[in-house]
């Protein structure tokens, strides 16, 4: 790679209702994939960032090559409809079953009016908030009935039916599974710079 040509850009999106941990997930990547060189994520706390300060921008290294990821959420100054995103992640909370069915019947209908633009557009369905998924009671599961925290496999059969490329959950506040999620949209977006792109089969969806 020529050293004098600048760094790719990706542009990622997050969609996805108020509250449901958007701006704690953007400030766990700020840290990096491994903040002050330590495996180990909590406890420290999480800087905060001002969506008027939005995109986002994190330089990384990947497949040793630089890029610039720029991120923005819905809470951008710049109508998010407008942007034209390498990369799609749409958003809920874990505890809060509502933000998965808004995921279902509204953010999941923006993607596909707003940027229907590329077949070849990758989306990630993520769960956030994963700290606080409790059981279900019994008295929830009575006549199948289900509890307000959506549990994995309704989380990946989402993406699934949505012809997602990947579902993820994680914890951005204990940090749990964010690596394994913030190496998986690093290389996500590096693959969108590619002759290829990062598209896999839309009738697959990857779990991790």
């Amino acid at each position: 790679m020529d050293p004098t040509l600048s760094p790719p850009e990706v542009r990622v999106l997050l969609l996805g209702d108020a509250e449901v941990g958007k701006s704690t997930f953007l400030s766990r990547l700020s840290l990096g994939i491994r903040p002050h060189d330590d495996d180990s994520l909590p406890p420290y706390e999480l800087p905060k960032l001002r969506d008027m300060d939005q995109p986002f921008t994190f330089n990384i290294s990947l497949y040793a090559r630089p890029y610039t990821l720029n991120f923005y959420d819905t809470a951008s100054p710049m109508n998010y409809t407008l942007l034209q995103p390498s990369f799609i992640i749409l958003c809920y909370d874990i505890s809060k079953r509502s933000t998965m069915q808004s995921v279902r019947e509204h953010w999941s209908k923006i993607v596909n009016t707003h940027f229907n633009y590329d077949e070849a557009l990758p989306v990630m369905v993520l769960g956030l908030k994963r700290d606080m998924r409790r059981e279900w009671t019994e008295e929830e599961k009575k006549d199948g009935g289900r509890g307000e925290s959506v549990m994995p496999q309704e989380g990946l059969g989402l993406a699934q039916e949505l012809l997602c490329d990947r579902y993820a959950e994680c914890s951005a506040l204990t940090g749990e599974l964010c690596r394994e999620v913030l190496e998986d949209v690093a290389r996500t977006c590096a693959r969108t710079t590619t002759e290829k792109g990062a598209k896999t089969d839309p009738t697959s969806c990857n779990v991790m």
